[in-house]
């Protein structure tokens, strides 16, 4: 007996299932292939850089900083500060005022400016340091009373000059001479006795002193 099924002939209105096709076969990879073409090795430090691969070696940059160093110290030295004046500690007569166990001195001094500008004396003052190390400093009298001093110590007044004082301007290239009195609370023998006596005088406007000796 027949099948049914078998027998009937199909409907031509009603659409037959289609095969589906077959896919294509994998291709291999041809950059993970270890015979095709090998694997490039990638360092991440040489990507970015290091110091070996950067700088010059180190001998040039060694030269370099001694050349920088070298100007810089040049300039330093030829820009550096320098005293406006010069001069010198000419002649020294001192007096003893009594009871007060103190010395008055007069200093005569040659002031000299060296600078291309004039230098106005702001302030002078002695130091003196006697024989056992002891520093002692007086500012300058004040010029009007020179002659009081003179009249009071005789002694004070050999070889002396017209007072210097404050607010005396010397224009550049020109030469000063003159005498300030100060006054050292020690005797008269430890003055004469002194390791060192020494008269600074501040300009205005000068950031060093001018110091005589």
């Amino acid at each position: 007996m027949s099948d049914p099924a078998s027998d009937a002939t199909p409907d031509p209105a009603v659409p037959r299932p289609t095969q589906p096709e077959p896919l294509p076969a994998p291709v291999a990879n041809p950059v993970n292939s270890p015979v095709g073409n090998p694997a490039t090795e990638f360092r991440i430090g040489e990507e970015f850089g290091t110091a070996k691969r950067n700088l010059p070696p180190a001998g040039i940059v060694l030269i370099c900083i001694v050349a920088v160093a070298v100007v810089v110290g040049i300039f330093a030295f030829t820009e550096r500060a320098k005293p406006q004046g010069a001069g010198s500690i000419d002649f020294v007569t001192a007096a003893e005022v009594p009871g007060q166990n103190m010395v008055l001195a007069a200093i005569t001094m040659t002031l000299r400016n060296t600078a291309e500008k004039p230098l106005w004396i702001h302030t002078l003052k002695a130091q003196l340091t006697t024989g056992d190390g002891n520093s002692f400093e007086d500012g300058a009298a004040s010029a009007v009373d020179l002659d009081r001093y003179y009249q009071a110590f005789p002694a004070l007044k050999e070889g002396s000059e017209p007072a210097l004082s404050p607010e005396t301007k010397l224009l550049p290239g020109a030469v000063q001479r003159g005498t300030i009195i100060v006054g050292f609370k020690v005797t008269k023998e430890a003055f004469d006795q002194r390791k060192s006596l020494t008269v600074t005088i501040q300009p205005y406007d000068q950031p060093l002193p001018v110091i005589l000796k």
